[in-house]
């Protein structure tokens, strides 16, 4: 049976501990995400990864690694959790899953926010052939550092998809002034 866990971003310190802020798997178009594959009867989750701020890998994969993970699985993340998904199946050959939908993909090329979250591994050239489709978001007024992630992606990965959009910012809320996501939905539901 098909299934999905989407993957939230590492906000900054300040954001995390806010209390008039939602938690992370609560923000942007997440919960609407949930909710449309739901309906279309696939079981979906949306860890919440504790002290998302600090990047701190083995929290990350302990809470990931909670769920079952396999050739009908879909791998959705935003931002840092994009970049932990290129990372985790980069680090485990061995696991084939259904489509992978990387949003924002963030993997810190210029070495600023993440101790080693990013630091001690390569993207595994045969990753895309693992799974039934990498799809990469990127918005032309995303920051500089998305940019140089989906560059090194184009790179290392020329068989995934790219999609490109106009002033979707780094597709948060704010940004995009809705919490639905239909391209996404669409990628995801779609049977190609």
């Amino acid at each position: 049976m098909k299934n999905a866990i989407i993957l939230h971003g590492g906000p900054d310190k300040e954001e995390y501990y806010d209390p008039a802020m939602p938690s992370q798997s609560n923000q942007h178009w997440l919960p609407w995400l949930q909710q449309q594959l739901l309906i279309h009867d696939i079981p979906t989750v949306t860890p919440e990864v504790p002290w998302s701020f600090d990047r701190n890998w083995k929290v990350w994969n302990r809470e990931v690694e909670r769920f079952d993970m396999g050739t009908e699985t879909m791998l959705i993340g935003h931002s840092t959790g994009a970049g932990f998904w290129i990372k985790y199946l980069s680090i485990h050959p061995e696991l084939q899953v259904d489509k992978v939908v990387l949003v924002a993909p963030w993997l810190d090329p210029d070495h600023e926010y993440t101790k080693d979250f990013f630091d001690d591994f390569q993207i595994d050239p045969l990753l895309v052939s693992r799974t039934k489709g990498v799809t990469i978001f990127n918005s032309d007024n995303d920051q500089a550092s998305v940019h140089k992630t989906v560059e090194i992606l184009r790179e290392k990965l020329p068989d995934a998809q790219y999609k490109e959009f106009h002033n979707y910012g780094h597709f948060l809320f704010e940004d995009m002034h809705t919490h639905a996501f239909a391209e996404l939905k669409e990628v995801l539901v779609s049977n190609s």
